[in-house]
């Protein structure tokens, strides 16, 4: 559970680049997720060209970290692979997270990015990006070294949770 409470969001990073082997990690510890019927319908898409990063950044308000992270991390959902359509988005978000929870251990830091089910942000990353079709462009990671510690916060609230019944 360490990891769980070490990890934050990061969205500002050092100008030092992340090596490809910390990025395969990322990208083994994602497929490490569980999927529906064991469907794995992800695939990546992985960014480091800095004219792609900035253009990225400027595709949605909240985009603008992947500007200055070293790699972007575009988790897409293969349509064909998929076992049960209703349940991608469970998936890929288990294999975001695990990406997340990697980086943390790796002393990286990381932000997801949501661009699905927006469809003008959708459309311009698969325009963008060339993305076939029958790929669901689900999130931008963006990942770097982080430019500074940040504070974790507890996010514990016991009045949220119902025993039996609410």
């Amino acid at each position: 559970m360490s990891l769980v409470f070490k990890r934050h969001s990061v969205r500002k990073f050092k100008d030092e680049k992340v090596s490809d082997d910390l990025i395969e990690n990322l990208l083994k510890a994602g497929m490490q997720a569980p999927s529906s019927c064991n469907s794995q319908p992800w695939e990546f898409i992985v960014v480091s060209k800095s004219e792609d990063k900035q253009t990225i950044s400027k595709m949605h308000k909240f985009a603008t970290p992947a500007a200055g992270a070293s790699h972007l991390i575009i988790t897409l959902g293969n349509l064909n692979r998929a076992r049960v359509i209703g349940m991608i988005e469970q998936d890929l978000g288990a294999c975001n997270e695990n990406i997340l929870l990697q980086a943390t251990h790796e002393g990286l830091g990381a932000v997801w990015l949501g661009f699905h089910p927006i469809e003008d942000r959708t459309l311009k990353l698969k325009e963008y990006l060339n993305i076939p079709d029958y790929c669901i462009p689900f999130s931008v990671i963006c990942v770097g070294w982080p430019e500074s510690k940040g504070k974790v916060k507890s996010r514990w609230d016991k009045s949220k949770v119902h025993f039996d019944r609410y």
